[in-house]
């Protein structure tokens, strides 16, 4: 089942988000990830949820997720979003309706 990483980002030093912004999608390619939403436009609806920037990451499964997280590859990349910015993330399981029967 598919897994999810959802960021709330807030850019505090803009070079040094842009080194990380560059090198983190072979990263996540590695470990079988894509990105749904890269920062584009947000337009609130409902509530006064305090977003920045989302970005929202699919992975195959969640342990897939957390071994991206997790890996030596990651890590200076992490140390450098941790620098420049600041960060809301959460990995969420995604949804699997269940299958579709015929028989009564």
């Amino acid at each position: 089942m598919a897994a999810y990483l959802i960021a709330n980002i807030e850019v505090t030093d803009p070079a040094g988000f842009e080194r990380y912004r560059e090198a983190v999608p072979a990263v996540i390619a590695a470990h079988g990830g894509r990105y749904l939403v890269r920062g584009g436009a947000l337009s609130a609806v409902e509530g006064n949820l305090p977003l920045k920037r989302l970005v929202v990451l699919e992975f195959p499964s969640m342990a897939a997720l957390q071994g991206f997280y997790a890996s030596p590859a990651y890590r200076p990349l992490l140390e450098l979003r941790l620098a420049s910015t600041r960060s809301e993330v959460v990995f969420v399981e995604g949804y699997a309706p269940p299958a579709f029967s015929n028989s009564p």
